[in-house]
């Protein structure tokens, strides 16, 4: 879908005197290199590592509370809500939708026991 925008745009601007925008002709660029079939020029990265001193500037979304990280599901954990948020390629994912939940809210628990 991008590449037919940019493709659009691309001869959008071939049409026109002005001169192209810098991000105009990245987009123009980037349409017209020809995506890898070979699987031998592809190469597998591994996934990146979460950098463990971001959670001095991140909070959970909802609460606004500190996150805790768990290396062994790789997410974020808020345990006052008990909602984990994954992390993707190094990157955490922090949208609400997004989080699972860790556990039973305490009443309900409270009350399946009793």
């Amino acid at each position: 879908m991008l590449s037919g925008v940019c493709g659009r745009l691309a001869s959008a601007l071939r049409g026109t005197r002005a001169p192209p925008s810098a991000v105009a002709l990245r987009c123009v660029h980037a349409s017209s290199s020809r995506p890898s079939t070979d699987k031998s020029e592809r190469t597998e990265k591994p996934p990146r590592a979460f950098d463990q001193a971001l959670l001095e500037f991140l909070v959970c979304p909802l609460s606004k509370k500190p996150l805790r990280y768990e290396a062994s599901t790789n997410e974020l954990i808020n345990e006052e809500l008990g909602i984990a948020y994954p992390i993707i390629d190094g990157i955490p994912n922090m949208i609400p939708q997004a989080a699972r939940m860790t556990h039973q809210n305490k009443k309900q628990e409270e009350v399946e026991q009793h």
